[in-house]
């Protein structure tokens, strides 16, 4: 899964559209803006129609904010 476009942010939390990079598929959920969430989490999602998960050449968004900022 990637993020297609984030629909609104308060703090770290954000909800976002995630798209399947195999079937297209879009789906409304929610993360947290951490270099982990974008990294870790995002590519182990889970396709909810086909079940695939990020290939290894994903690249993940970063951060909004750096580690050391304060919000």
């Amino acid at each position: 899964m990637k993020i297609n476009t984030i629909l609104s942010q308060i703090g770290q939390d954000f909800t976002a559209i995630y798209e399947c990079e195999h079937c297209g598929r879009k789906h409304k959920s929610h993360g947290y803006d951490d270099h982990y969430f974008h990294s870790e989490v995002i590519p182990e999602m889970k396709c909810p129609s086909c079940g695939k998960m990020a290939d290894d050449n994903c690249r993940p968004l970063q951060p909004k904010y750096a580690p050391h900022e304060v919000i």
